[in-house]
């Protein structure tokens, strides 16, 4: 009892270790003298804690060099591997000996099996099997095109180049892996780099993943082929058992999980036992695929049966996330590193594999450019997507212990493939970041404001809706614009969807028959709210539904881009707070807000923010009801181009038959009269002319010597208005530099965030206005110009390029 026997067999090179059951735990024998590392559970959380903290060191250091984590964690297991510090005592026979690696390994495998899950759940199989024919082409031609180059070339080498024995027998499987192209290595990579939602990342994803699926197939039958020692009638078996495993869960299995995810209660937190359902299944099924040869397939397949996002998706990935993800996930990656020996290189082996690493490569990136001159993609863009799909990563990483568990790879082929995977990720991640530029699509080219707009020109209005309370607050916006036939108004509206779990973002359009079908989802209800509106105005409103899928902090590049898709004139964003009827703040979402300050920045058009009151008020007033009371809109004028944006904004709401507009202008005692308020005048003058038979316009102004002055005249109008609309920065002032000091939301400006504060017992919604920004002086010169309803902009370049 208590001691360990280590029986060394003769049985090639491999010896078998036995351990005591008794020895897990040590009982604090640590006080008895006795070594605690001679027992599992001791040796095994101090390797695991020095794995972590090693990687997270190694990770800090190489960010600064535009590094992947993966490299980090790969890295780890080398330093403490027979190439560096393993050679030392200390390593390998008091932190890693080797009766302590299997339990590492079986912690390892725990891992990808249930990362291989979650994979599988964040994926979208329709993009597997209806990618796009862009995504498709690229696919299919960087596959199948590096896998007929490198096999040529593998098959050149081994006929005239002399090479080890093991080499020689390796290459083909090393040259198939470099031709696959995994989709948890491309999401991974697009995810460091924030490049999940943009153009080239999508067409990236529906690639590989395209890619994926018949490289899943073509390893199913290799693992066959391989574990039956090349007897073809046991192989035939074990790829029939791999398709019956694949049939039997897709129809038997499938229905099942589909109609327990029917049973999910809506907008809830998911219960503990559709959890326990997933996990339980996860290791069933891990099981089954391990009793028939095919490792990994049956949790991979399992996580794709279970519907992606929403209310089973999200919250079970959500769930795993930090276990799996960044504990157990990143303990293979460690082991991997741990049993590569660069020792056992031979320098002519190491030249052979980096000439078809680097020649696979090359192939994969000619392959989508050649491609991509047919479809229409940039050769630029097209040499990123081909980095895109060269990177490596875990699918590699599984493939080669496999592989070296079947003893297709030795230890020295098993190190260059490791390595391979190292210097691939270490090129082409910082390669990447060097010739991507996000803003470059997003730059706006020409003015998209309401200021500029020509007076009978449409109206493009994108709305982002987050929650349904929102809706009847903008439609009453949407309203006030005033649609008209010479005049009409397109809403794109974008209902924005968080999602923990989905790898994959995406932005769906929603046809017009699917606004009519019934149902009971959030965003259906938003869109068939906002359908009502665009019914009452058939002749002058056009509704496009989209629904932005993804997580919020990578929301906004899908709303610049489909923002400088439609050419959208202004971008309506929720607030971050909500109000509970009483008055007080009932939440905040601060990635709502750090949404907003994103978009804000990068946004091809104006922006406005909408700050939802209208719980305040008793009773929902529609601006669409004739029989209901005019609104109420007041348009708070100080000076500079944000407020020049509210004012013709708010002009145009002004002529809505239903709309009482008030325009009230600040004036700050002692403030000379400088040019900017030369252009104010001319502004405020125009619209007073536009507006002289509007019996429903009001024009006031008020002197103000103080920031008390100012807060205390905004109190006063927050109670007078439906809605209030404000220029987000105004024209430099001590009044307001006072003010600011104490402003809580930025992206608000000083007055927004006044109307904004959860002390304003004002009930009006506000509107804070950002104008579209152009780089560049003259530019940003002319975007003050004093045009608010004429039509003398027609001449103007950047509004009418033609």
């Amino acid at each position: 009892m208590g001691s360990i026997s280590v029986d060394a067999v003769s049985a090639g090179n491999k010896h078998i270790v036995c351990q005591y059951e008794e020895k897990t735990a040590s009982f604090g024998n640590f006080l008895t003298g006795r070594d605690p590392l001679s027992y599992s559970l001791p040796i095994f959380l101090l390797q695991i804690s020095l794995i972590s903290i090693t990687s997270q060191a190694i990770e800090f250091c190489l960010r600064p060099l535009g590094q992947s984590s993966i490299v980090a964690h790969i890295l780890g297991g080398v330093l403490f591997g027979p190439s560096l510090l393993g050679t030392q005592d200390l390593f390998s026979k008091i932190i890693f000996p080797a009766r302590s690696i299997m339990n590492l390994e079986i912690c390892a495998s725990l891992g990808i099996m249930f990362f291989l899950f979650a994979l599988g759940v964040r994926q979208d199989c329709t993009m597997m099997i209806r990618p796009g024919r862009q995504a498709a082409a690229i696919g299919l031609s960087a596959m199948f095109g590096t896998l007929a180059s490198t096999m040529t070339l593998v098959a050149v080498l081994i006929k005239y180049v002399s090479m080890d024995e093991t080499l020689k027998f390796a290459l083909p499987f090393i040259a198939l892996s470099q031709s696959l192209t995994a989709f948890a290595n491309t999401a991974c990579l697009l995810t460091e780099l924030n490049m999940s939602s943009t153009n080239l990342g999508r067409i990236a994803i529906a690639a590989t993943m395209l890619c994926d699926f018949i490289g899943l197939t073509l390893i199913a039958v290799t693992f066959g082929i391989i574990q039956s020692q090349h007897q073809p009638e046991t192989a035939m078996k074990m790829i029939l058992s791999a398709i019956l495993l694949v049939l039997t869960m897709v129809f038997g299995v499938g229905p099942i999980i589909r109609k327990i995810a029917r049973t999910v209660p809506p907008n809830r937190t998911l219960p503990g036992s559709y959890v326990h359902f997933c996990v339980i299944g996860t290791l069933l099924v891990g099981l089954t695929s391990e009793v028939i040869g095919q490792h990994f397939i049956g949790p991979l397949v399992f996580g794709l049966l279970v519907p992606d996002g929403q209310p089973l998706g999200d919250p079970i990935v959500a769930k795993l996330d930090y276990p799996v993800g960044r504990f157990l996930y990143p303990t293979f990656l460690t082991t991997s590193g741990l049993k590569t020996n660069f020792f056992t290189i031979h320098p002519k082996s190491l030249w052979i594999i980096a000439v078809i690493i680097f020649c696979s490569c090359t192939f994969k990136v000619a392959s989508v450019v050649i491609i991509s001159r047919f479809l229409g993609i940039k050769v630029h863009d097209s040499v990123i997507i081909g980095l895109v799909m060269n990177a490596k990563g875990i699918s590699e990483l599984v493939m080669f212990n496999i592989l070296r568990n079947n003893r297709v790879l030795r230890d020295q082929e098993f190190a260059l493939s490791v390595g391979s995977v190292v210097v691939v990720t270490a090129i082409i991640t910082p390669l990447i970041k060097i010739l991507y530029d996000p803003t470059k699509n997003s730059a706006p080219l020409k003015r998209r404001t309401i200021q500029h707009m020509k007076k009978n020109s449409e109206l493009r209005i994108l709305v982002c809706i987050k929650n349904q309370e929102n809706v009847p607050t903008m439609i009453n916006i949407l309203e006030a614009s005033n649609a008209t036939e010479k005049s009409p108004i397109l809403v794109i509206a974008v209902t924005l969807h968080d999602t923990e779990g989905q790898t994959t973002p995406m932005l769906v359009a929603h046809r017009p028959a699917q606004m009519l079908q019934p149902t009971n989802s959030r965003s259906d209800n938003i869109i068939k709210a906002l359908h009502q509106y665009e019914k009452c105005h058939e002749n002058c409103v056009t509704l496009q539904a989209f629904s932005a899928i993804s997580q919020t902090n990578t929301a906004n590049d899908d709303i610049c881009r489909l923002a400088l898709d439609q050419s959208a004139t202004i971008i309506i964003l929720p607030f971050h707070r909500s109000w509970e009827i009483d008055g007080s703040v009932r939440s905040e979402n601060r990635s709502i807000q750090n949404l907003n300050l994103q978009v804000m920045n990068k946004a091809p058009c104006s922006v406005g923010i909408l700050i939802d009151k209208g719980i305040l008020i008793s009773g929902t007033l529609s601006i669409m009801n004739n029989n209901q009371s005019n609104y109420r809109i007041g348009v708070l004028y100080i000076g500079g181009s944000d407020d020049a944006e509210s004012l013709s904004y708010g002009a145009r709401m002004g002529r809505h038959l239903n709309v009482n507009l008030t325009v009230t202008r600040f004036l700050f005692l002692g403030c000379d009269t400088s040019r900017e308020r030369r252009q104010d005048n001319l502004m405020i003058e125009e619209v007073r002319q536009a507006n002289m038979e509007n019996q429903n316009f009001i024009y006031q102004e008020k002197v103000v010597k103080d920031g008390v002055g100012l807060a205390a005249a905004l109190r006063d109008l927050g109670k007078q208005f439906n809605l209030l609309i404000v220029g987000k920065n105004h024209q430099e002032s001590e009044i307001l530099t006072s003010l600011g000091a104490w402003s809580e939301c930025p992206e608000l400006g000083v007055v927004g965030d006044l109307l904004a504060a959860s002390d304003f017992d004002g009930t009006a919604s506000v509107l804070v206005v950002q104008q579209q920004k152009i780089q560049g002086p003259k530019l940003k010169k002319r975007m003050r110009k004093p045009v608010v309803v004429s039509d003398a902009i027609d001449n103007d370049p950047l509004v009418n390029p033609n």
